[in-house]
């Protein structure tokens, strides 16, 4: 009952009154989210002394952020509310009943306030731990900043879940991955700020398809350069068509109208059943470890040296050196290492491949496999994809199995056949594509790029079906709008 009241007081955005909303109020609100997040992304934190953050690039992608802006949380804090109550709800610890209006608003206001804990908490251990070292007298204000942006990032999700296309979390990876995929293959600006368009053959290129065209004009010709470009966009290529014809896998129950007799739809059930939520969950339990470990090694570095003061904290993180150790943002031992991955294809061209690089492939696919059908799961029973959920959808709408009298318990014994299986199989498969498509490399990391894949599948199924039910009023009408 009191955490009942204190929902109460947490502000929310409105829904919107009408039961369907247009097409042009949605591409609206999902735009002014969109240049919204990119505003965000390039403000930089005021006081920000040291940004150590910045070279955990990989992560950045995932979490959907930019470390050093003002959104440096990403959508960290979403995720790790939304995996912490879906473990708990899933192994029976907390039992909230989400077929109920009641039950779902609980739910909903539980993950709003670990939500809450998680900014509050990462902005500290970002600031504290020096990931984001502030300057003499501004740590408060860092902290301060990282808490607003936090929040910001919370709110917009919310408004693009109720006024927009998809939800908030998939629209700024997508964005995020989207930028960065273009960068990759066309940034002519390197890492020391020149221009390799100005010249050409003395400054190297960042973007993969100039360094392709700059390994084949040098004398001699750089082969191994040309390679690893060429291999690198290929990977993309080869997991962008494998994505797309996975994602037209699908099961079709064919349904038909009680009140129109000779009429009939055929209800579509995706092979990738949860969609691309088990690898964002997945890859952001990954991210947050890794980064979890190389921040507490980072601060606690200075300790084991000087000794001092701070040898409390070197203690302290010696209770997670089993996370592993870092150099310069990469793991290389420990369980971060063991859960990440490494470009074999990068390493086979270099020469440079080892043994130990395919155990931790191995190990990579095993834990991607795993937790995105454990995830998978969870969000299936949480989220009102299940059975029972759908068969009332179904039922709501008016819509029958054909051949079968009008009754939910049939649809939900049909469903049952399929949901299941669909959502372990799909887990699995998703899980799969995605660490191999990590450990083939390409202009971003695998699971950036099937992320972005999927999530921009999904809006374009979105924007369609949103469409078609504009064009169509006496559609709206039979799917219950």
């Amino acid at each position: 009952m009191n955490l009942r009241k204190i929902f109460n007081f947490i502000p929310e955005v409105t829904k919107p009154e009408e039961k369907k909303l247009d097409f042009k109020t949605k591409l609206r609100w999902t735009l002014i989210i969109l240049v919204a997040f990119f505003v965000l992304a390039n403000i930089p934190l005021f006081g920000l002394s040291h940004n150590a953050l910045e070279r955990f690039k990989y992560l950045a992608i995932i979490l959907g952020t930019d470390f050093g802006s003002i959104i440096s949380l990403g959508i960290g804090p979403i995720v790790m509310a939304s995996i912490i109550l879906q473990l708990l709800s899933g192994s029976g610890i907390i039992n909230i009943d989400t077929s109920t209006e009641e039950g779902k608003k609980f739910f909903q206001g539980i993950q709003k306030l670990l939500t809450f804990f998680f900014i509050i908490f990462e902005a500290m251990v970002y600031v504290l731990m020096q990931g984001l070292q502030a300057e003499p007298g501004f740590t408060g204000l860092l902290i301060f900043q990282l808490i607003l942006g936090g929040l910001a990032i919370f709110y917009m999700d919310d408004v693009t879940t109720k006024w927009g296309f998809g939800s908030g979390v998939s629209l700024f990876i997508g964005a995020g991955v989207s930028w960065r995929l273009f960068t990759s293959a066309f940034q002519f600006i390197n890492q020391q700020g020149r221009n390799c368009l100005f010249d050409f053959k003395g400054t190297a290129c960042a973007g993969k398809c100039w360094v392709m065209i700059q390994s084949l004009i040098s004398n001699p010709p750089d082969q191994i350069g040309f390679l690893s470009a060429f291999f690198a966009i290929l990977a993309t290529i080869i997991i962008f068509l494998i994505v797309v014809w996975a994602q037209s896998l699908k099961i079709e129950i064919p349904l038909s109208f009680g009140r129109i007799r000779g009429y009939g739809v055929k209800w579509p059930l995706s092979f990738f059943y949860a969609s691309v939520i088990p690898v964002i969950l997945t890859a952001a339990l990954i991210a947050n470890i890794q980064l979890f470990g190389g921040m507490i090694e980072n601060a606690a570095a200075p300790c084991f040296i000087d000794g001092g003061a701070c040898m409390g904290l070197a203690k302290f993180a010696s209770y997670f050196g089993f996370l592993g150790h870092f150099i310069e943002g990469q793991a290389v031992s420990g369980l971060a290492f063991w859960m990440g991955s490494t470009n074999l294809l990068e390493l086979t061209i270099r020469g440079s491949f080892m043994f130990k690089y395919l155990l931790q492939g191995l190990t990579h696919i095993l834990i991607f496999v795993f937790f995105s059908t454990i995830f998978a799961l969870f969000w299936v029973k949480t989220s009102g994809m299940d059975s029972k959920a759908q068969a009332q959808k179904i039922a709501s709408s008016g819509l029958q199995v054909a051949g079968f009298r009008q009754d939910q318990r049939i649809l939900e014994s049909i469903l049952d056949r399929y949901i299941m299986p669909l959502t372990v199989m799909g887990g699995i498969a998703i899980g799969v594509l995605a660490s191999v498509t990590n450990l083939l490399g390409a202009l971003v990391s695998g699971t950036a790029i099937l992320l972005v894949i999927m999530i921009m599948f999904q809006f374009y199924k979105s924007i369609v079906e949103q469409h078609q039910t504009d064009m169509n009023p006496m559609m709206r009408k039979f799917v219950g709008g």
